[in-house]
């Protein structure tokens, strides 16, 4: 009986010293949200606002196996490093392909973030968007490489969730709400209301197919190879879905599949959107498809609201006409759509007590250090 209730009590103790621990920590932590997307990562810090925005590129050196750059000096790297040295992305359609060096990555944007914090005091809670429709084993990736990076506590939500928040959509209200993010590496179309998503889908055709759609387009129509920086160059400068009032050109520069020699043609606005019709139908086809699905009582809201855009891709000139022609529903693209995930985990990451309805069930998306 005596020794239970010593027992007990030494448990309350370790309780209180190990709470105000974690409070001591926190106070020089901060607590952070990041957008880890294919092409980009975007990290939020609480109270400062969104401070990193970089590509998702890691230079390796294969010898050595020693990272030699990270963000923008690597991406600087792609295609014009020797056999040796591989500029590489880590994630591939929105999920970790290789742990390491995501990790690698993460440790590297917390220790940006805490530049002028001792290195024993960077435990940060993080919250980070994942896409709808990855697996277990994908969700406990991405949590593990966030704690093995120095994270105190990993939370997990779903990228169309944050996109929705970041979007300032009413999320946590009973009324339906629709959502289409276009990133680098996947598009989600989901349907919220509750603080939940009703309807979701997640696609692996998003901006990179499309840098793929124009490549092939040269390849099949120019003889002519084209690197992936060109053809999103490309993509940014004459891409579109709909018809322009005025056409646009640009010029290619790669290397004749014929000769072996460099090679630059001319290609305008109709031939890029002829290169990304079909991946673009595939979009549009899916949007259609969640629409069709969306229960009775939530059509109307959406209805009066409009399908909202967001993410890179939603910046495709003539896209949210496309999208208008084929569901007839108004379509309203998000303000600054490059960052709607990111300010999305950021609302979480500043008021995570109240928000954590909207994150991933706590069992797979919080794990304690």
């Amino acid at each position: 009986m005596i020794i239970g209730y010593y027992l007990g009590f030494v448990v309350c103790d370790l309780e209180f010293y190990f709470f105000m621990f974690r409070k001591f920590y926190r106070k020089f932590s901060k607590d952070i949200g990041i957008d880890l997307g294919t092409a980009n990562t975007l990290v939020y810090v609480k109270g400062k606002g969104i401070v990193i925005n970089e590509p998702s590129v890691v230079a390796i050196n294969q010898r050595t196996k020693q990272i030699l750059a990270i963000g923008n000096e690597a991406r600087r790297m792609v295609g014009r490093t020797p056999p040796h040295i591989v500029a590489t992305r880590p994630l591939v359609d929105g999920v970790i392909s290789d742990f390491e060096v995501t990790e690698s990555m993460l440790r590297y944007f917390i220790d940006k973030v805490h530049v002028q914090t001792y290195a024993f005091l960077r435990r940060p809670r993080v919250v980070i968007g994942i896409p709808s429709g990855v697996t277990e084993v994908e969700k406990r990736a991405v949590v593990d490489a966030a704690l093995n990076a120095g994270a105190s506590e990993a939370f997990l939500i779903e990228e169309p969730m944050a996109a929705a928040i970041g979007a300032r959509l009413p999320v946590q209200e009973p009324n339906g709400c629709m959502i289409v993010d276009i990133g680098g590496g996947t598009t989600e179309i989901a349907v919220i209301s509750l603080g939940g998503i009703v309807i979701s889908k997640s696609l692996r055709i998003a901006g990179d197919e499309m840098n793929q759609n124009i490549i092939q387009y040269a390849r099949d129509n120019f003889n002519l190879l084209l690197g992936e920086r060109s053809a999103e160059e490309v993509k940014i400068k004459v891409g579109s879905a709909y018809e322009l009032d005025q056409a646009l050109h640009a010029q290619m520069r790669g290397r004749d599949l014929v000769s072996g020699l460099p090679k630059e043609v001319a290609i305008s606005d109709s031939q890029v959107r002829e290169a990304l019709s079909q991946s673009l139908r595939v979009i549009v086809n899916n949007i259609k498809g969640v629409i069709e699905e969306i229960p009775p009582e939530l059509i109307s809201d959406i209805l009066d609201k409009g399908i909202v855009m967001a993410g890179g891709g939603s910046l495709l000139r003539g896209l949210d006409k496309l999208v208008r022609d084929a569901t007839k529903m108004p379509i309203i693209v998000a303000e600054d759509p490059l960052t709607c995930v990111a300010r999305g985990a950021g609302v979480v990451v500043e008021d995570l007590e109240v928000l954590r309805d909207v994150l991933v069930p706590q069992e797979l998306g919080k794990i304690p250090r």
